[in-house]
């Protein structure tokens, strides 16, 4: 009886300081980024964890990994923001719980738009992406043609780590474009497809019409008609920190290249990163004779598509009267 006794006393004992020890760490404090790289052993993650305050010992998280023996203990960056059990710091790790930004980028954004979405979900400040964005290595590996990455940072939902560089995070988005023109097939020079497509995915909001459109500019250009594309006129108040939101007679005035009032052609460079949809539209424009379009005053967001400047003028009138005429 006396070694029963000794024996559940020393039970008791060990119980107790088990629990103590797989308490959350009341040392931890702040915010936590752990990295852990592809082929970690046990023991190193261990030590990784201790050495950050994730946990008290690296012997607490092997103590606890033992009821997780069976489960793979998951490679990546992972983000402690409290005091945790080391049971539930194994658990997190053995299910591959890992941190990441997520930066959603949707089509027709433009290198201003997404450096700002980038700073807003705190990656870097936005100024560092627009300088990787008109980084000339990076321009010089993906088309010598391109002023800056515009139009070939790909919209796409990005899961990125908390250690991604402005560097990286245009790679990986120029890495995409390739993947998605690759996949196209396209015959066509990518600089001006995807410059044209730019232009589509600015003035279509409705997918059905883009081609429709593309058609348009693509008529334009083929009889040297100017685009008279307002987007790329306020593209070029971007460039030069002077849009405020509405476009002046300033600006249509402007002599600046994207100014496609004053200039023949397509503009340097895509004045925002298109979808697919776009992409395929100007590859594949609409079988049409039509040189202009405006606005429907029907809020749909559609256009009325015309072939002469009486028509146009007309739909035009139209349009600014709400429909009435």
């Amino acid at each position: 009886m006396k070694f029963l006794r000794l024996l559940v006393l020393l039970v008791l004992i060990l119980a107790g300081l088990l629990f103590w020890r797989m308490r959350p760490y009341q040392g931890f404090s702040g915010e936590v980024f752990v990295e852990i790289p592809h082929g970690t052993s046990t023991d190193d993650i261990a030590t990784m964890l201790a050495g950050a305050g994730v946990v008290r010992k690296s012997w607490d998280f092997l103590l606890a990994r033992m009821l997780y023996r069976r489960r793979v203990l998951q490679a990546g960056e992972y983000r402690f923001d409290r005091a945790a059990t080391p049971f539930e710091v194994a658990d997190r790790i053995s299910r591959g719980d890992v941190f990441y930004f997520e930066l959603v980028i949707p089509e027709g954004k433009n290198m201003f738009d997404i450096a700002a979405a980038a700073e807003q979900v705190g990656l870097f400040p936005a100024a560092q992406f627009l300088a990787a964005a008109r980084d000339p290595a990076l321009i010089r590996d993906l088309d010598p043609q391109a002023p800056t990455l515009e139009g070939y940072l790909f919209p796409s939902t990005y899961k990125l780590s908390h250690h991604t560089t402005p560097e990286r995070l245009c790679r990986t988005m120029t890495a995409s474009f390739r993947d998605a023109w690759r996949a196209l097939a396209a015959k066509a020079g990518v600089h001006e497809t995807v410059t044209l497509a730019s232009l589509v995915e600015k003035e279509g909001k409705l997918a059905e019409e883009r081609p429709r459109i593309a058609a348009v500019f693509a008529n334009r250009l083929r009889i040297g008609m100017k685009l008279d594309c307002d987007p790329t006129t306020i593209y070029a108040a971007l460039l030069n920190g002077r849009y405020r939101g509405v476009i002046h007679r300033s600006d249509l005035d402007s002599d600046d290249p994207y100014n496609t009032y004053r200039h023949p052609g397509l503009p340097p460079g895509p004045i925002a990163n298109p979808g697919l949809a776009s992409i395929r539209a100007a590859l594949e424009p609409a079988d049409s004779d039509a040189l202009f379009f405006v606005l429907r005053p029907d809020g749909s967001g559609g256009h009325q598509f015309s072939n002469n400047m009486a028509a146009h003028e007309a739909a035009t009138e139209k349009y600014r009267h709400g429909g009435q005429r």
